[in-house]
């Protein structure tokens, strides 16, 4: 839209990006690595394989989870699912009810970090979510 249609329509103009002070441009940085810092060969490679088999495994408890349902996943879950298949101990429960007060995170939220911890814990290997699962899916939440 160009200025004379937003005056036409009487919307305020667009303002323009304010100048960044110079204390805050990075090209003004001068940062001195010694050549010994600096990475002298290559990283590790890691192994992809191993990820992959994580995924299956998890892949594999979900199914058995859910064979009597039309759901695949943890992220599909219903609500009657979730009650069923994310229990929490009193220490997750307290992290997540810390999480939800300080954070401010909604219902939504909540369901979505039990959904996450639930994965977390089946990727662990876990039967049940342990206090670790809940603290890592806050964080992956509290990323958004």
């Amino acid at each position: 839209m160009m200025p004379d249609e937003r005056k036409s329509k009487g919307l305020p103009p667009i303002q323009s990006r304010p100048s960044i002070p110079a204390d805050f441009q990075l090209h003004t940085y001068r940062y001195e690595l010694p050549p010994e810092l600096i990475a002298q060969t290559p990283a590790r490679v890691r192994d992809q394989s191993r990820l992959l088999a994580l995924y299956r495994n998890t892949r594999e408890i979900q199914h058995q989870r859910f064979s009597r349902s039309k759901t695949t996943t943890n992220s599909a879950m219903t609500s009657r699912e979730q009650k069923a298949c994310c229990q929490l101990d009193d220490t997750s429960r307290g992290y997540l009810e810390h999480a939800m007060q300080e954070l401010h995170f909604s219902a939504r939220a909540h369901d979505r970090i039990l959904k996450v911890a639930r994965t977390l814990a089946d990727l662990g290997g876990s039967e049940s979510i342990r206090p670790n699962d809940i603290l890592e899916a806050i964080q992956f939440r509290s990323l958004d």
